[in-house]
């Protein structure tokens, strides 16, 4: 029986950790922390912090691991990919990739300013650092994940307001300012192997429009973008963005606003499942299930490519992918959601839970897919 360490045992890993399982995996899994909702489901769990590089290495030799993996984490790649890397274990990125598309300003810089898609950017280790770009902007820490001390500010008072806030989510202690983009957003879930991008799906990518950070509450699909050019200039930037990462093999996922509606920005890349559980989304809509493409690639199993290529079977029909959220602090009730139309549903939270903070503002509690006709 081959056996997987999966770094986290959050929401985002509860879909893979249960895939593993079901495909015949012993499944380990570790965490900082205990009580992740993926925790109960493993065969093994041990406390480790999974940013702990030596820690997490020597539990891979100690259980003969086979694989390290996460899904829907930044902070773990990197650690996935170095602990590979040392011990010769399959992994799709070099761990300089991982721990590029971990750090946003080093990311920035090594796409550099001229790569178009790029964006205008600045590096922040001060309250008293002197702003170089112009107003509004977005704020984050460099090396955060999920949003948290993501924020928008309109002014030097507003950045020293808050600057702490956003600082106390970053453990390097750094911050980044990016020109903030006017437009909608929208996701790309990419998919390459051996360097060929074989399945790549835009879908809308809708925020809460009230609370700063570009904080998710719903995906659509298919996209609302309907000019060709538009779609071909995307797909552009996401090819471009793949080769200068090296990303030649597994999944990869884009955050990316349309400046004016028809300019695409990067605003970030991973190379992993994206943490919203997408691939549920696409497979009702395509017929294609990334999260299976992933687990069997990085075992070496190309199967689920036939003689034909992957020919995705697109429904005539639109999707969404809708999170059921609450403030933080609040005690959680089902009650308040309507869910009844959902074809899928799971939720986070038992009634009378209190709401963790991980934002700050609006907490993810649940998620349903449902048909939609509207947009």
């Amino acid at each position: 029986m081959k056996k997987i360490l999966i770094l986290g045992t959050g929401n985002a890993q509860v879909d893979i950790i249960e895939y593993c399982k079901e495909a015949g995996f012993e499944v380990h899994a570790c965490s900082y922390t205990t009580g992740g909702s993926g925790e109960k489901l493993v065969d093994k769990f041990e406390l480790i912090n999974i940013i702990d590089i030596d820690g997490v290495e020597k539990y891979v030799k100690d259980n003969n691991i086979d694989y390290v993996y996460s899904a829907g984490s930044d902070v773990a790649m990197p650690t996935a990919c170095i602990v590979s890397e040392r011990l010769g274990l399959p992994h799709f990125v070099s761990s300089k990739t991982a721990l590029l598309c971990n750090t946003k300003n080093e990311l920035r810089k090594y796409l550099k300013l001229d790569f178009e898609g790029n964006i205008k950017f600045q590096e922040i280790t001060n309250i008293n650092d002197e702003i170089h770009l112009e107003f509004p902007l977005i704020m984050k820490p460099v090396d955060s994940q999920g949003q948290r001390g993501v924020t928008r500010i309109n002014s030097l008072d507003e950045f020293k307001e808050k600057f702490e806030s956003s600082m106390k989510h970053s453990r390097v202690k750094r911050l980044i300012v990016e020109e903030y983009i006017e437009g909608p957003e929208i996701s790309v879930n990419s998919y390459s192997i051996n360097n060929e991008v074989v399945f790549s799906l835009i879908s809308d990518r809708i925020v809460f429009s009230d609370l700063p950070g570009g904080i998710i509450h719903k995906h659509l699909i298919p996209t609302s973008i309907e000019s060709k050019e538009i779609k071909n200039s995307i797909e552009d930037l996401v090819k471009r963005v793949l080769e200068k990462l090296e990303i030649k093999n597994g999944p990869a996922y884009f955050q990316i606003k349309m400046k004016n509606g028809i300019e695409p920005k990067l605003i970030e890349v991973t190379p992993r499942l994206d943490g919203c559980h997408m691939w549920r989304l696409i497979k009702k809509y395509t017929g294609n299930n990334l999260l299976d493409w992933t687990i069997k690639h990085i075992q070496g199993n190309l199967n689920f490519v036939d003689s034909k290529g992957i020919k995705p079977l697109y429904k005539d029909k639109k999707f969404v992918l809708e999170f059921l959220c609450e403030k933080p602090g609040l005690a959680f009730n089902k009650e308040k959601y309507d869910v009844g139309n959902s074809s899928y549903l799971k939720w986070y939270y038992e009634n009378g839970d209190i709401v963790k903070s991980m934002n700050g503002y609006m907490e993810k509690c649940g998620y349903m897919i449902k048909e939609w006709e509207g947009r």
